[in-house]
């Protein structure tokens, strides 16, 4: 992932809305982790500067206490460029082994070079009841 060598700041005016997370058994997973979620995003930008997106982290707590962290570069092997008024919408997905609390944020540079960072609000990813008796 990109490196800066200040602290990122969060941009007045970017954002980031989780749009649906959709329960998608037929997803390829693995067995320690059987139950995938698409989700949709979007980051919008209603800033005064372009920003480009360089990476993402995600936090994700399983009810059972274990952690998934997954980071890395771009968004969706991108590194979108979103002007001011426009918004960059994907969708992508996580397996899970249990309930589940996602959270996480982009980080990238606005046009000045400030290194900026928008949070991604927390989602439940709860396993329907019918999935967990299968």
């Amino acid at each position: 992932m990109a490196k800066f060598s200040k602290d990122f700041e969060e941009l007045e005016g970017l954002s980031v809305k989780v749009d649906d997370v959709i329960y998608m058994p037929n997803l390829e997973a693995p067995k320690d982790r059987p139950h995938p979620f698409v989700y949709f995003i979007s980051i919008i930008n209603r800033s005064p500067q372009e920003v480009r997106i360089l990476g993402r982290k995600w936090v994700i707590h399983q009810a059972n206490g274990q952690w998934i962290v997954v980071e890395g570069d771009g968004v969706v092997n991108q590194e979108p460029v979103i002007r001011p008024g426009d918004e960059f919408t994907y969708n992508s997905y996580h397996v899970i082994g249990d309930h589940s609390r996602a959270a996480g944020s982009f980080f990238g540079e606005a046009e000045d070079g400030t290194p900026i960072m928008a949070r991604i609000p927390d989602f439940d990813l709860k396993i329907p009841q019918w999935a967990e008796q299968a």
